[in-house]
């Protein structure tokens, strides 16, 4: 005959089959590793072209330069430039003479022509200027050959036509050196009287910026460019400006990066030499300070990056990323650190559970190095360093939350993983052969676990024939304001339970209505049993775990076992029959049964809420029992009373008071084990507000913990590293629930930003985004993967669990805030609803009698802000969609999704009220 062992041990031959699969595993991601960023970074083979460029546009800025600081370069770093920049090209076309007078003699030091430029704009003080300023440069040096006044001003609209032509008129009157102004081709085209105002045509050819793939940009910038000498004949042109950004940015078709610029400039020069053009390529050096007025692509333009590094070689095969192995080799070891613990802790999880957990950690590794080498190839303002210094933070702790729940993923989603089993374990009766264990939907114990010899402690209860030795149960009851029906309800099914040696403390505390607990208390008399004793505590501090310190006081000296059951539980007569072979194992400390739920099923929320508490019954309390780091509940859990004693008994300082006891058993090293039978069932709360208020509850309770434990849980401590790690991982998708309203609050000042003061703020890269759509989709997509491989419930149900889940994203995050950071907790009762039939003499809470959307209204205010800013961000007048700004506004989305689907359920709850009447508990 088969028996259950709680020992989880990992024995040689599963921890071999273990090792070895995770070391081919760490193989499998260094290859795959290796195939990624070779694959990021090709070998391009473009033309050749000469090392010497016809011509660059230069702007003598430095890194943290600009006209909007008026920070500009100094003559030594102007003439370290000009000794760069003369073993490239043969001239320079520039854009001020007024800025810069020194300039064309440090450039004709170094043997470098000009075509000087003239800043022309709405400040006409400044126009004469720079007027000023062009006329004595080109007296006063003989290497200018030209000079361009104006760029894009028309384009721009800084002058009239008119204006312009009298600025040019006047230049050529002045001027030994041909004139010309800069416009893109098709200015010249819709406004072809230009040209009779200039000695040549400066053109500007940016394919990028006309949303061209780059495949397509060079013919058709030489077609527009053919179209001018169509147009013009006879006029000489010069290519002012022709080029491609690096960076990583997109523009209609036309994609920023490294490969793009250097495969387009590479063809350019070739295509340049062959058909003698007279060119500027755009430009010379990335100009960080051009992410004010053309987006974050304005800064990648150069063929130098701001640093003054050569970005790529004119001649021979292109490494488009130098840096690749480094990055490789990176990612190969963060992806592999994890898959140690995996071999250890997890050794007996399925091939494909492992393999999905390894994919996973891949994905992790490769964003966090793609990230973290991400401001090395951009220019960050101190906004973006700003921002970034609190997305980089946000992004590990996403990374963290994910491989969490993809961990649980991986051992739940293919039955076998799971060894450490608990079935129902009568004492009373024999066991039957092979009995049936009950876990994790049709779990059942696995082929090759050995089986178990009964031994002294681990042996069934013998029992004499009046059972006199089972040992004596208290079972413990507090209530606050509950309806009276409802408590009594629960006692008949404790006076119900069939054990010999039983004992029955009702606490009720701080009721202070008679007519709420009056009835209970005559009930208790007119039983007559004196198993039942009742105690009325109208003024008692500590909530339920001072009612539960306080029933202790009262329990029969006999008692070696409590029983704890929340007033709205009807328990099952065999409850503790069921369970009382494990009376005898002396290092169990709590046996825990599953919270379940009745009269659900008339109601469509309730229903939703329903199943999603299933879902962690059923699944994620076997992830954890197999490591022996059980969330103890407040209900349907036996203790072990001089466990409970050794470990102080119950904590009221803690709102979560059974979760933080649980924790202090593991830390006496006993073990918690859960029977998954449901043996009771209690309510559904009342409505939405009162699931959303106790979840706020949880949340803030977890918190407490973590701080009244956090140098057990941090630290080295008695708890060994798998409970460690459960009781972090439990908390960690609330901690990012708390990081959706963080970062929800900070994307919504980001994007006030972006519309109010755009030179000022930038869209964040791509990179930096797509980590928290994947966090927020995969989150989406894991739970109800899980519910339809492993729960018997339907589509619609599986849904609305998700929905359910996704609603309490808020209070969640609210409660953990609290936890973290808030001064003293106050426990909120959470309001259930009784069953068809019943009636309460309870009144109604205050929020109830309130419209139901004012209690969702912080979640209603952020909906409405995202959704706003989403569509001022869309509509903005004459803003072209880039893959950036799609890129930000789908993130507004995803944020507003939990808040939207809140209301969207608190609408559906009005339409579909509850028939039941509404009561009071104090249960978790």
């Amino acid at each position: 005959m088969r028996r259950f062992s709680l020992e989880s041990r990992v024995s040689n031959s599963a921890s071999r089959p273990a090792w070895l699969a995770s070391c081919l595993l760490a193989v499998v991601l260094c290859l795959l590793s290796l195939a990624l960023w070779r694959g990021a970074s090709p070998m391009l083979h473009p033309p050749d072209v000469p090392h010497t460029i016809q011509g660059m546009a230069y702007n003598a800025f430095q890194r943290w330069g600009g006209p909007f600081q008026q920070r500009f370069a100094s003559d030594a770093d102007i003439a370290s430039d000009m000794q760069l920049l003369s073993r490239h090209t043969r001239r320079l076309r520039t854009y001020s003479s007024a800025e810069l007078p020194r300039l064309p003699a440090i450039a004709a030091d170094h043997g470098l022509r000009l075509h000087a430029g003239v800043w022309l704009d709405r400040r006409l003080d400044a126009n004469e200027r720079e007027l000023t300023a062009v006329i004595e440069a080109v007296a006063a040096h003989s290497n200018i050959d030209r000079v361009i006044a104006g760029n894009e001003t028309l384009l721009q609209d800084k002058l009239r036509p008119e204006q312009l032509h009298g600025y040019l008129a006047r230049l050529r009157k002045a001027l030994a050196v041909p004139v010309s102004t800069a416009e893109p081709w098709h200015v010249w085209l819709d406004q072809p009287e230009l040209a009779d105002h200039v000695d040549f045509i400066t053109v500007h050819l940016l394919p990028y910026w006309e949303g061209m793939p780059v495949e397509a940009a060079l013919q058709q910038a030489m077609h527009r460019l053919a179209r001018l000498h169509e147009r013009f004949p006879g006029k000489p042109i010069v290519i002012g400006e022709i080029g491609w950004p690096g960076g990583d940015f997109h523009f209609g078709a036309a994609r920023a990066t490294p490969v793009n610029q250097a495969q387009f400039t590479r063809e350019f020069l070739d295509y340049a030499q062959r058909h003698a053009l007279d060119y500027f390529i755009m430009e010379a050096v990335d100009q960080p300070w051009k992410a004010r007025i053309e987006g974050r692509v304005g800064a990648h333009w150069g063929l130098f990056d701001a640093r003054r590094n050569l970005k790529f070689e004119l001649s021979g095969p292109i490494e488009t990323d130098p840096y690749w192995k480094t990055k490789a080799l990176m990612t190969s070891i963060l992806a592999v650190l994890p898959l140690v613990p995996l071999a250890f802790l997890f050794p007996h999880m399925r091939s494909a559970g492992r393999l999905t957990f390894a994919l996973s950690a891949f994905l992790v590794a490769s964003f966090a190095v793609a990230v973290a080498t991400q401001p090395l190839a951009d220019y960050l303002s101190p906004l973006d360093l700003m921002l970034y210094s609190l997305l980089v933070p946000a992004l590990l702790m996403m990374g963290a939350v994910f491989l969490s729940q993809m961990l649980e993923f991986a051992e739940l989603f293919w039955p076998g993983s799971l060894r450490r089993i608990a079935p129902v374990l009568p004492g009373p009766k024999p066991l039957p052969p092979d009995p049936e264990p009950l876990a994790l939907g049709q779990e059942s114990l696995p082929e090759d676990l050995p089986a178990v010899q009964p031994s002294h402690d681990a042996t069934l209860l013998r029992l004499g024939p009046d059972g006199s030795d089972l040992p004596w149960v208290s079972v413990h009851l507090a209530c606050s304001n509950e309806p009276p029906e409802m408590v009594i309800a629960t006692l008949r099914s404790l006076l119900a339970l069939q054990w010999p040696h039983l004992q029955i403390v009702v606490i009720d505390n701080n009721t202070h209505d008679p007519a709420l607990w009056q009835p209970v208390q005559d009930f208790v008399l007119a039983t007559g049993d004196d198993r039942v004793k009742f105690h009325h505590l109208p003024h008692w501090p500590g909530f339920k775990a001072g009612a539960l310190n306080y029933a202790l006081s009262c329990t029969d000296p006999r008692a070696q076992w409590i029983g704890v059951v929340d007033a709205d539980y009807t328990v099952e007569p065999d409850w503790l029959e069921q369970l009382a072979g494990y009376f005898n194992r002396p290092e169990v400390a709590a046996i825990q049964s599953p919270q379940a739920h009745r009269d659900w099923q008339d109601h469509a929320v309730s229903r939703f809420m329903n199943w999603e508490y299933e879902g962690f019954f059923r699944l994620g309390m076997h992830h954890r029992h197999e490591r022996n780091a059980l969330i103890q509940h407040g209900t349907m859990v036996l203790i072990r009373r001089e466990s409970l004693a050794r470990a102080g008994g119950w904590n009221p300082a803690c709102v979560c008071e059974d979760a933080e006891l649980g924790l202090r058993l593991l830390r006496l090293g006993q073990d918690l084990v859960y029977v998954d039978k449901v043996m009771g069932r209690g309510l559904v709360p009342s409505d939405l507000q009162s699931y959303l208020r106790q979840r706020r509850r949880w949340a803030l309770g977890g918190m407490q913990i973590l701080r009244l434990h956090a140098r057990d849980l941090l630290a080295h401590g008695p708890l060994t590293l798998a409970q460690r790690y459960h009781f972090l991982a439990g908390w960690l998708p609330w901690m990012g629930d708390a990081l959706h309203l963080c970062f929800s609050l900070l994307a919504l000042a980001w994007t006030a930003g972006l519309l109010l003061a755009p030179a000022w703020f930038n869209v964040p890269a791509s990179l930096f985004l797509a980590p928290i759509a994947i966090f927020a989709m995969v989150r989406l997509m894991l739970g109800p993967m899980l519910y339809v491989r492993r729960m018997d419930c339907s589509w619609p149900d599986v849904v609305g669990a998700a929905l359910a889940g996704m609603s309490l994203s808020h209070r969640v995050a609210r409660g953990v805030l609290s936890g973290l950071f808030g001064k003293e907790a106050r426990f909120e009762i959470t309001t259930k609803r009784l069953g068809p039939g019943h009636t309460s003499q309870s009144a109604p809470r205050q929020d109830v009698r309130r419209h139901p959307l004012a209690g969702v209204r912080e979640e209603g205010l952020i909906l409405l802000a995202l959704m706003l800013a989403v569509a001022a961000l869309l509509l903005q007048p004459g803003q072209p969609l880039q893959g950036a700004l799609l890129a930000w506004t789908g993130v507004l989305m995803l944020q507003a999704l939990p808040y939207a689907v809140t209301i969207g359920l608190t609408l559906f709850s009005i339409r579909r009220p509850s028939p039941s009447v509404l009561s009071e508990d104090t249960s978790q």
